[in-house]
């Protein structure tokens, strides 16, 4: 048998409203009967018929997540953090790695208030949609809310900051073969940011990894340091590419930072975590979740308050993996 608000409302000798604001944590019923409803629901194994609250006020409190892949490790941070800051808000947050497609038509089943939308490459983005969507990453030509997280402006700071190291010999690792748009942003970043220093740049100095893994990173590495060019620091393009320079650099006996400074993109708490803690340069991912979630439930209370770019400012966050510059290893 189902039991029901009467139930509870019976039992307890309070009004079936009282039952209801009380399991919603309404701050209008004292302390001890809430306690005792909340007590007694959990003991009856009472279950809140959504379907019926959402024909009541018209929302579902919940918010899909499509993401096609989740091998990498910012990633998972990101949407750990994006349901971290989605439960904040008492909403709940269901995910899938299906296409955008097939995720956005399952949520419109679902009647989920709104999505928050990625794709592999940033490319092909939906140019609309019958839910509320926000996204993030490269915000030039998109017809849906996205928050911008400014790729060239965090290589700037990190080649910046390496500049005022006395680095002059500064090498880029990360995959811009053209089929990534945020990639790609962080190369052009790289490039910019080099000339603006007068710092040279070529072939020499842009590792292409053709991939985004921690073996890419690390095999790229080993090419580098078999190379007739000898950089005195190495900026990773992201969390597991760092890590395979690393280990790269460790197994090729260099010493970090005495004989080579590394700074990686992605800025989570898990670069602190790694074989040599690693200085590291973007928007934190708690930013970037907050900034998401609020957009998203702004546009669902109103579209027309929501700008479709939000750029947000990239920082340094120091670690131990970056020194000033030296006389290279032999």
């Amino acid at each position: 048998m189902k039991i029901t608000i009467k139930d509870i409302a019976k039992q307890i000798g309070v009004s079936h409203s009282t039952v209801s604001k009380a399991l919603n944590d309404s701050p209008l019923v004292k302390p001890e009967t809430k306690d005792r409803i909340i007590k007694l629901a959990r003991e009856l194994g009472y279950e809140p018929n959504y379907a019926a609250q959402r024909l009541a006020s018209k929302q579902s409190n919940v918010i899909g997540l499509i993401w096609p892949t989740l091998e990498r490790v910012a990633p998972s941070i990101l949407v750990t953090k994006i349901n971290e800051e989605v439960s904040k808000h008492n909403y709940k947050m269901i995910l899938s790695i299906d296409s955008i497609e097939e995720s956005i038509e399952m949520y419109k089943r679902f009647q989920v208030d709104g999505v928050i939308v990625f794709n592999k490459d940033n490319i092909g983005m939906p140019n609309s949609s019958p839910l509320p969507i926000v996204s993030y990453g490269v915000s030039e030509n998109k017809s849906i809310p996205v928050i911008d997280v400014n790729y060239r402006e965090a290589m700037h700071a990190a080649v910046e900051y390496l500049y005022h190291l006395g680095h002059e010999n500064i090498a880029f690792v990360g995959d811009f073969s053209f089929n990534d748009e945020r990639q790609v942003e962080k190369c052009y970043g790289f490039q910019q940011a080099m000339e603006k220093f007068g710092l040279k740049i070529g072939n020499h100095n842009l590792i292409n990894t053709r991939g985004l893994d921690w073996y890419d990173g690390y095999m790229s590495t080993i090419q580098l340091l078999k190379s007739s060019f000898k950089p005195t620091a190495i900026i990773g393009s992201s969390y597991d590419i760092s890590a395979g320079i690393i280990r790269a650099l460790r197994q090729a006996d260099y010493i970090i930072p005495k004989d080579m400074s590394v700074i990686s993109y992605d800025n989570i708490p898990q670069l602190e975590s790694l074989e040599i803690p690693l200085t590291s340069v973007g928007v934190p991912v708690e930013e970037i979740a907050k900034h998401m979630v609020k957009t998203l439930l702004d546009y669902i209370k109103n579209p027309n308050s929501v700008p479709l770019s939000q750029t947000l400012s990239p920082k340094i966050s120091e670690r131990t993996s970056c020194a000033l510059a030296r006389t290279i290893k032999s």
